[in-house]
């Protein structure tokens, strides 16, 4: 398989090379890493279930990010790729709902019900750590949204990242040639449609702001 995805992406190809499956990442997850002449793929083990066809596409794409600048492809799309692609698009349908914090669905419905018509699936809904940088994330493979823990307590901004974290499930991901982008002409236009996000943004840099002052006044008093 390993082989197909290379052959058909390069042809000639100057590096040796292996795939491992790895039960330490989430499901769908997938990494690649090129030390000295070897490249290492290690997929999560629930690719291990997965036709060959749609393996080989996240080979192909996680080869055209490695080694972009490195070597020239082929081709850059493939019909694996595009498998690849439309399987994560609909992976969330499959995946389980089993967690769901009562505060983060509070937000997600408020959200939902203004902004989707009350239309758009329910994911699982998880805090994060206290992140100052990394406000909200959404995963295909799992169907998860994630908030950063340090907008507990604080609904409108709560329910601002959530929208956006809402949009991604909403809109997925574009692909042009090796690149996929997450946020599209047509995302950022959803994105201003959010009441008063202008407002919002400005909150939310100030908490943002008041955070990092008082993580580091605790800092100095601990050390």
């Amino acid at each position: 398989m390993l082989k197909q995805a290379i052959d058909e992406l390069y042809g000639e190809f100057p590096y040796t090379y292996s795939l491992k499956y790895s039960g330490k990442f989430k499901p769908y997850r997938a990494n690649i890493r090129l030390s000295g002449g070897n490249i290492q793929l290690n997929l999560s083990k629930k690719w291990e279930g997965v036709s060959n066809d749609i393996q080989i596409g996240i080979v192909q794409e996680l080869l055209l990010k490695i080694l972009k600048k490195r070597l020239k492809p082929l081709r850059t799309n493939t019909s694996s790729i595009e498998l690849y692609n439309i399987f994560m698009k609909k992976i969330h349908i499959a995946a389980p709902k089993t967690d769901i914090d009562p505060v983060l669905e509070g937000s997600f419905d408020r959200v939902n019900s203004e902004y989707f018509y009350g239309l758009l699936e329910k994911t699982n809904l998880k805090w994060g750590n206290v992140s100052l940088s990394k406000l909200g994330s959404y995963e295909y493979g799992t169907d998860t949204i994630m908030i950063s823990k340090v907008l507990d307590g604080e609904q409108e901004m709560l329910d601002y990242v959530m929208y956006h974290e809402m949009l991604h499930k909403k809109h997925k991901f574009k692909k042009s040639g090796s690149r996929s982008y997450h946020h599209t002409s047509e995302f950022r236009k959803d994105e201003r449609e959010f009441k008063d996000s202008e407002l919002i943004e400005k909150r939310l840099k100030r908490l943002l702001v008041r955070k990092r002052f008082s993580f580091r006044r605790m800092l100095s008093e601990m050390f």
